[in-house]
């Protein structure tokens, strides 16, 4: 019976030892002293460029944001307060949505994170995950090689002939053709989280007005105001791409 009590200390005491240990190497707790992307999430790991690339906070308590981004009051216009919504039917986010769309969407491939600055932005600096399209492309006609080829990397199919009683019936509710236009199919298009340099910036909203303008459905837009610029204030990872 001892022998039994003392095998059944020493394995709680095992356990309780584990579980700090765990504690201690995810940075979970007030004491741990690591700054982290929330309460329960110190970091998180996305793909970019085929790299893994480690998402956290700068863990500098003293940290301040200099450069372009510090700067908080430039001439209006061009570089005013925006709306907080780019549009009234797409969803404004923030940086937890963020991560949240970072490990489930993006990582399945089921949504994508897009840049919508121009490339010489881009090329300055960009949030991990992300890839460069312009609002100057996603702004085109439905019909330019540019804006078909964006399309089409966003899952978006288009639509041989289409006939008139299909048609009828689409406009009618029937057959998913609320995400049917007579040229293109969206019903397997990517949830997209656009965004720009920040508050003042007018390149992503400038996007997303060009994407529903072309048909894509406005429930699977979602626009992220705080841009490079919040980002940054937050001390997030960034990083160079590839020229």
């Amino acid at each position: 019976m001892k022998l039994f009590v003392k095998y059944t200390f020493v394995f709680f005491l095992l356990l309780m030892m584990a579980g700090a240990a765990s504690s201690d190497e995810l940075g979970v707790g007030e004491s741990s002293g690591v700054v982290g992307l929330t309460a329960d999430k110190p970091y998180l790991h996305v793909m970019h460029e085929g790299r893994s690339v480690k998402i956290q906070r700068v863990q500098d308590p003293d940290y301040e944001l200099r450069g372009y981004f510090a700067r908080t009051v430039r001439k209006c216009p061009p570089f005013c307060i925006r709306p907080e919504q780019a549009d009234p039917r797409v969803s404004t986010i923030g940086e937890v949505e963020i991560f949240e769309f970072m490990e489930i969407k993006l990582r399945d491939g089921e949504g994508l994170l897009i840049d919508a600055r121009t490339p010489q932005w881009h090329q300055r600096g960009t949030i991990p995950g992300s890839v460069n399209i312009p609002f100057t492309t996603l702004s085109k006609d439905v019909d330019d090689p540019e804006m078909v080829k964006a399309l089409e990397s966003f899952g978006v199919t288009r639509r041989s002939s289409v006939g008139f009683f299909t048609r009828k019936m689409e406009e009618m509710g029937f057959m998913d053709g609320e995400l049917k236009s007579s040229k293109w199919d969206f019903s397997r298009a990517k949830d997209l989280v656009l965004w720009c340099n920040g508050p003042s910036c007018g390149q992503s909203p400038r996007a997303i007005k060009g994407l529903l303008k072309v048909g894509y459905p406005p429930e699977r837009l979602f626009y992220y105001r705080g841009g490079m610029q919040l980002w940054q204030l937050w001390g997030l990872t960034t990083v160079i791409p590839k020229k």
